[in-house]
């Protein structure tokens, strides 16, 4: 499968902006989706926050298997300078509490009774927006069913001891694991107008076929598993009846469904991605990283040695 990378305009522009206005903040919210923790934790945040402590919101968690999303919250709380909850913007009680969230990551500023100032980030279509006018209490940031409805930095009066600043929904310029594109993808973080839609739906149906395939029996009422994505989208195709002239079924129909149904909750709660499997990954990115880095200076090492030589002889 080919990589997926996506970077409008807007958002080259969006991260000079963040990276200007992240030295006024105290705290950073990140907005996560719940289901793919890793793949939706933008690496820039961590670059652009410098250190400031970052409360990272596991949203859409009812739409997330609840173990795996309990094992995620395990895995950021355990790191420095980071709390983690999960929540939907439905459970106002849990929104309520992130304003207090805040104040604990940042006693210093709170106990001085002066209001906290925070940085709301977060990759497009998490919730980020639908998050904001759930804390206010009002519809003043814009929503939509879209990536990257939010196209410019906003702030916010206090609330609750909180000033909040609102910013655009960023992708970064090349999402290098593989997984995590198709993921993002698959989520709807990526406009299906700027992707390979088939192609995307193929890598859910071979996702949920290996992970949850009691799901696809009970939504499709499958006799028997197909053996690959592929043969899961024609065999949903043939059930809903997306069929052309001639018996063939239609594939995009299919994909279309199948899509829909797992961003809606349809197909029951499911998480794309475990803690496991990306410490795994984090393993072998820090070996290949300290095998370059030897590399590196080992060849740096030559030269200078070739250099000393070659003033020698002369």
């Amino acid at each position: 499968m080919e990589r997926i990378n996506w970077f409008p305009g807007h958002m080259h522009k969006a991260r000079k902006e963040i990276a200007e206005l992240i030295a006024e903040v105290d705290i950073v919210i990140e907005v996560l989706d719940a289901r793919l923790p890793r793949s939706s934790e933008n690496p820039l945040v961590e670059q652009l926050r410098r250190g400031k402590p970052v409360l990272k919101l596991l949203n859409k968690a009812d739409l997330a298997d609840p173990e795996v999303t309990q094992s995620w919250l395990d895995e950021f709380n355990a790191q420095p300078e980071v709390t983690a909850i999960a929540l939907t913007t439905a459970d106002k009680a849990a929104v309520k509490r992130i304003p207090q969230h805040c104040k604990q990551a940042v006693p210093a500023r709170a106990d001085k009774d002066r209001p906290v100032r925070a940085m709301i980030m977060g990759i497009p279509n998490v919730g980020k927006s639908t998050l904001i006018n759930a804390l206010l209490g009002r519809k003043i940031a814009k929503v939509g069913n879209e990536p990257a409805v939010t196209k410019a930095n906003k702030r916010y009066s206090e609330f609750q001891g909180l000033v909040l600043s609102d910013t655009p929904g960023i992708l970064w310029p090349k999402i290098e694991d593989q997984d995590s594109g198709y993921r993002l993808a698959v989520s709807g973080a990526i406009k299906d107008t700027a992707i390979d839609y088939e192609m995307v739906a193929v890598y859910g149906a071979s996702f949920i076929l290996n992970a949850y395939p009691e799901r696809l029996q009970e939504r499709y009422k499958l006799k028997a598993m197909p053996e690959t994505g592929e043969k899961l989208l024609d065999a949903i195709g043939r059930k809903r009846g997306c069929l052309r002239a001639g018996g063939v079924v239609d594939i995009h129909k299919a994909a279309e469904i199948l899509m829909n149904e797992m961003r809606s909750g349809k197909l029951g709660r499911i998480s794309f991605e475990q803690v496991e499997e990306w410490r795994e990954k984090d393993r072998i990115a820090a070996e290949i990283a300290a095998a370059e880095a030897e590399a590196a200076a080992a060849e740096a090492a030559l030269k200078q040695s070739e250099k000393q030589s070659d003033k020698r002889q002369r």
